[in-house]
């Protein structure tokens, strides 16, 4: 599921006023954390692990309503740890929203 502009990008704006400073400073972090958590989901060896990152990737994605990272992240929940897919599947995610 790759990201598309839209409701994030909305959300952020909305968080940020009239503020385009702040807008990059917010996504940046959204962005940071998506990394980190996707970095964690990677190095994940057991179910305990795999599921704190998965869980935490889907409380960043609702905080910023990003229904597309909500959904993979419920895959990543109901997935195995390591699971080559869902990870190819949210670095795709996290690369179109650097590109964006």
């Amino acid at each position: 599921m790759a990201y598309e502009a839209g409701s994030l990008d909305a959300t952020i704006a909305a968080a940020a006023g009239d503020d385009p400073a702040l807008f990059a400073e917010l996504k940046q972090a959204f962005a940071e954390s998506i990394a980190r958590q996707i970095d964690l989901l990677g190095r994940a060896r057991c179910d305990a692990n795999w599921q704190v990152a998965a869980q935490r990737l889907k409380g960043i994605a609702g905080s910023f309503h990003a229904e597309a990272l909500i959904a993979l992240a419920e895959e990543a929940i109901d997935g195995a740890p390591g699971d080559p897919v869902v990870l190819r599947r949210l670095r795709q995610f996290h690369e179109g929203f650097l590109g964006a």
